[in-house]
């Protein structure tokens, strides 16, 4: 008992150093300031649409986003896009299926910004919706859940670890390819590394290294599993300053009522 007590102490020291072990496994995920973290923090929108462009041209190949409106990339908070430009970007996924049209019996169309996002090529690749939620990357110490308590729950940290975690290592099991992934419990994943230096460009010249690259969709990809994140603070901030002002009112009240209680003569 004495034993796993120490090792539990080593482990908690070691995820303190430079980030916190996945669960079941040796999956390291590393802790990462994004801008939507904290009480205050919200979203950045360029970080936002330049992770729409990374998942646009590199991730919509394989993976969908089918419970996200292409409407939404206008609202307020988001990507924020004019309504020009969400129709642009609507039009582009051509080949929308259309039961109501010929007859009943369906057809294809050009989307519309009413329109979710198209499910994506590969069967096999999980829909990204909202995968930023699904995930938790913040883990313990000792099963205590401290981390998520303190850093929460480590979605997008998750998805940033896995896109820069490949060490370059494969090896094929059962006929298939796997790739080394330091952030992936296991440590191997079926998926090929995704993203690389310069696979994008922005117009507007900002960094397209592998780090930045991972960073604009992992802060993506949580717009799209909690696009009403910036209202929640704010109403969660003035819920609190109300709750706040409520409690010194009734504490006020409370001591006017009772004063000349307890100031009465005996």
């Amino acid at each position: 008992m004495l034993k796993n007590f120490a090792l539990g102490i080593i482990l908690t020291l070691v995820a303190g150093s430079g980030g916190v072990y996945a669960a079941g496994s040796q999956g390291h995920v590393h802790d990462h300031n994004f801008s939507f973290e904290g009480p205050f923090g919200s979203y950045d929108q360029e970080q936002l649409r330049r992770g729409l462009k990374v998942y646009t041209e590199v991730c919509s190949s394989c993976h969908g986003m089918k419970f996200v409106p292409i409407r939404t990339l206008g609202d307020e908070g988001g990507p924020h896009l004019s309504k020009a430009e969400v129709r642009g970007y609507a039009a582009q996924f051509v080949e929308v299926w259309d039961q109501s049209l010929n007859y009943g019996e369906g057809d294809y169309r050009d989307a519309l910004p009413a329109d979710h996002f198209p499910k994506g090529g590969n069967s096999n690749a999980p829909d990204l919706s909202l995968m930023a939620k699904a995930r938790a990357g913040f883990h313990g110490p000792m099963s205590t859940g401290i981390n998520q308590l303190l850093k929460g729950m480590g979605g997008p940290e998750y998805i940033l670890s896995l896109l820069t975690g490949y060490t370059g290592k494969e090896k094929t099991a059962s006929g298939s390819t796997l790739y080394e992934n330091t952030a992936y419990p296991g440590g191997w994943i079926s998926m090929a590394p995704p993203l690389e230096d310069e696979i994008v460009e922005f117009a507007d010249g900002y960094k397209n290294d592998l780090e930045h690259l991972s960073e604009d969709i992992s802060a993506f990809l949580m717009w799209t599993a909690e696009p009403k994140l910036n209202d929640r603070k704010r109403a969660g901030t003035v819920g609190v300053l109300i709750l706040g002002l409520l409690t010194i009112l009734l504490f006020l009240a409370n001591k006017a009522l009772w004063r000349p209680i307890k100031n009465r003569e005996i």
